[in-house]
């Protein structure tokens, strides 16, 4: 067996793991108040109310359709409906969904580079985390358009090469053979996606791992006005609202 491949395939992949993990916790211990995105909004939110949904409504199908090609075994699928028809509906569903993508992070970063206050606030950081992140997703959809066949032209289903692997690493017993068996594309997509997860702990995309989905299902606020009630209506309770009030006001009145 080839040692780059045992080195690439079978113990990168715990490395990054452990970049990611360890990472998370340091910044999470020592810098709570960078864990952010450093919202813009108030710079600019005419392109940011069209690019953001975009590109994360777009990121999250294709997150979505990874977890479910790598995790879902082929054998499965099989029963259920057709090779042909799978790769049809993958194949639309993720090209579109990455066209999504591309297009959304494309509008962020026209947005941060024309916009002064919003360019002023870009980090080099920043910088390296958009340059990796586009990297990741063209290289996914040059793997979902040309990597299903090899060099040599024998076809080529990375649901019997890379989702194999995948799975075997979950289980702590790497597969460098299946993952070496697939064919380039999804070889430079793979290794562009660790430098993307190892890049996550260190950058504004440590957010993802804060999603406030609480916002679903806490209770509505309800604002209520502090001015004073006329004189006429302050014997006049509505039903379901009381009269609000300070000290400072009640004083005033004597």
């Amino acid at each position: 067996m080839n040692p780059l491949d045992i080195m690439l395939w079978g113990v990168l992949p715990y490395l990054v793991a452990l970049v990611l993990v360890a990472g998370t916790i340091w910044r999470y211990r020592y810098d709570q108040f960078g864990w952010t995105t450093r919202s813009s909004q108030l710079y600019e939110s005419r392109l940011l109310r069209i690019a953001s949904p975009m590109f994360h409504y777009g990121l999250f199908v294709v997150l979505v359709g990874h977890l479910m090609g790598l995790l879902i075994p082929k054998s499965w699928t099989d029963l259920v409906v057709s090779q042909e028809t799978y790769h049809a509906v993958a194949l639309g569903a993720g090209t579109v969904a990455g066209i999504a993508t591309l297009a959304g992070i494309a509008l962020l970063i026209y947005r941060r580079r024309t916009t002064g206050p919003v360019f002023l606030a870009t980090t080099r950081n920043d910088k390296l985390m958009y340059v990796v992140l586009v990297a990741a997703i063209v290289l996914g959809m040059l793997a979902t358009l040309t990597g299903d066949h090899t060099p040599t032209g024998e076809h080529h289903n990375y649901r019997e090469t890379v989702s194999i692997w995948f799975r075997s690493l979950l289980i702590l017993q790497p597969d460098v053979e299946a993952m070496a068996a697939s064919t380039w594309q999804f070889k430079v997509h793979v290794l562009m996606g660790f430098a993307l997860i190892v890049l996550m702990p260190f950058s504004r995309l440590v957010h993802a791992f804060t999603v406030p989905l609480h916002y679903l299902f806490r209770p509505y606020i309800v604002y209520r006005s502090r001015d004073e009630v006329p004189a006429a209506a302050s014997h006049t309770r509505v039903r379901g609202w009381d009269p609000v009030g300070t000290r400072d006001r009640e004083r005033g009145k004597r």
